[in-house]
């Protein structure tokens, strides 16, 4: 039967399989370990210690054996090794992720040289900071992801200072930038502030400065196709980056807040801004509140919201979410109030809000614990094109809703019920045998009967548990 099929249609069946399966794959005959390792595009790997000789030996002669691999992360390591293994052996990788020891700048110019083809690169990198002897000769980069390991030394920074100054406005074609553990007096940035000019999507996570200020402030200037911007835990930084953006950038589409900034700040920012907002995600449980949902609905620049998602935000009361809701009804597809005790608090709250948003097609309630059936059934009542609901822990749900969603929400392909503790085994296999668009679900092992696996199988439903 082997012998029937060409090497092409058995490396298609192979493309088609779950990850876990090629495991078992490989051990079935030399024929099909090699057709696998031939059409491997991307691996996940874990390479730990001790390093030798040997080792890194038999792991570079692993690589080799996937010439078409594109995407490889890799965990685990303790020395820089295994990177130049994989910029030996891997020459048209295109997406790495090496997150173990901090790499330094003379084999991320190695890596370089032999991996021409990278579009996209996360690593880790330690103090004092320096970019102009590595990062230029990565030529077809798009994509760079930095996290920033060690503390920060006044003297080695202030030497790193004085060498990236010479190699100012080189002109990288970065498209997306994600900075991570920004400290102050990391002025090396000013490479990436003077230099970045083209960045589309901006990423800060757990940053307390942004190094050289007049830099950065010309940075932000320049950004003139920037269309995603994530802040998350950097409550120093958020409001410096939400003033200087409402005053130069018009292009913002998506805009993502977790855990810092100021009331008064994000109040400016929505006052002033002229960005067309398609998605905004917030969670921000002590800044975010009325006044917020107010000046969201009297700025007609966020008029086409098409998602938004709350999360923990406990000051937002259902006067603030309707006065939103009505101005954004006819393109709000998605909606999410993710642990909002509003939710819970205000009764009919679900009701008015699928009333007047009734074309939502995905929705998220999820972690909202005293959530009842009767305030969600009558949401859904009115939510009829919902293809996306997701109620993981919201654990007095029942059968009810399970009930009520196959009644009138016929259009639904993916639900999520983990961790609802009063959905019981017979309500999840009824569900499965009355809900024909379903094409994925998540929830418990424990819940899933013999009977529930064998609708979903021949449904070809997809259960996570």
């Amino acid at each position: 039967m082997d012998t029937l099929l060409c090497d092409e249609l058995v490396q298609e069946i192979f493309n088609r399989l779950p990850p876990p399966s090629t495991a078992a794959v490989s051990l079935v005959c030399k024929r099909w370990r090699r057709l696998l390792r031939s059409s491997t595009t991307s691996l996940s790997l874990h390479f730990p210690p001790p390093y030798n000789p040997t080792t890194i030996t038999s792991f570079s002669t692993f690589l080799t054996h996937h010439p078409y691999l594109s995407s490889l992360s890799l965990a685990g390591g303790a020395a820089e090794d295994p990177l130049l293994a994989v910029a030996s052996s891997c020459p048209n990788l295109r997406r790495l992720r090496f997150l173990g020891t901090p790499i330094t700048p003379s084999s991320l110019h190695t890596l370089s040289g032999y991996c021409t083809h990278l579009s996209s690169i996360a690593i880790s990198i330690s103090r004092p900071l320096s970019f102009n002897n590595w990062l230029p000769y990565f030529t077809s980069l798009k994509s760079l992801s930095i996290f920033i390991t060690n503390s920060y030394t006044e003297t080695n920074n202030n030497n790193s200072e004085v060498k990236d100054s010479i190699f100012d406005h080189m002109g990288l074609s970065l498209e997306s930038l994600s900075l991570c553990g920004i400290l102050p007096g990391d002025y090396e940035l000013s490479f990436l502030w003077n230099n970045c000019k083209k960045i589309k999507k901006l990423q800060f996570k757990s940053c307390e400065s942004v190094g050289d200020y007049s830099s950065f402030s010309s940075f932000l200037k320049s950004l003139k196709d920037l269309q995603e911007l994530e802040l998350r835990t950097c409550r120093s930084i958020v409001d410096l980056i939400l003033l200087k953006l409402s005053e130069t950038c018009v292009s913002i589409e998506s805009l993502l807040i977790y855990d810092g900034g100021s009331r008064e700040g994000l109040l400016q920012f929505i006052n002033r801004s002229k960005c067309r907002l398609k998605r905004l995600d917030v969670r921000l449980p002590l800044d975010l509140n009325n006044a917020h949902m107010l000046a969201l609905s009297e700025n007609l620049n966020f008029s086409g919201l098409a998602c938004l998602r709350l999360q923990s935000c406990c000051l937002v009361t259902g006067e603030g979410l309707r006065s939103l809701g009505r101005t954004i009804a006819n393109g709000l597809d998605e909606l999410s109030l993710i642990n909002c005790d509003v939710v819970e608090r205000e009764s009919g709250l679900l009701t008015s809000l699928g009333q007047i948003l009734k074309r939502l097609r995905k929705l998220d309630l999820s972690y909202n614990h005293t959530l009842l059936d009767k305030e969600l059934v009558s949401m859904l009542a009115s939510c009829n094109n919902l293809v996306e609901l997701k109620l993981r822990g919201c654990n007095r749900l029942t059968k009810t809703t399970l009930s009520s969603l196959v009644r009138s929400c016929k259009q639904l392909q993916f639900l999520d019920i983990m961790y609802c503790s009063r959905i019981e085994v017979e309500a999840v296999e009824w569900f499965l045998l009355n809900s024909p668009p379903l094409r994925r679900m998540e929830v418990e092992q424990s819940k899933l009967s013999e009977g529930a696996m064998k609708r979903a199988s021949s449904k070809f439903i997809e259960i996570v548990s």
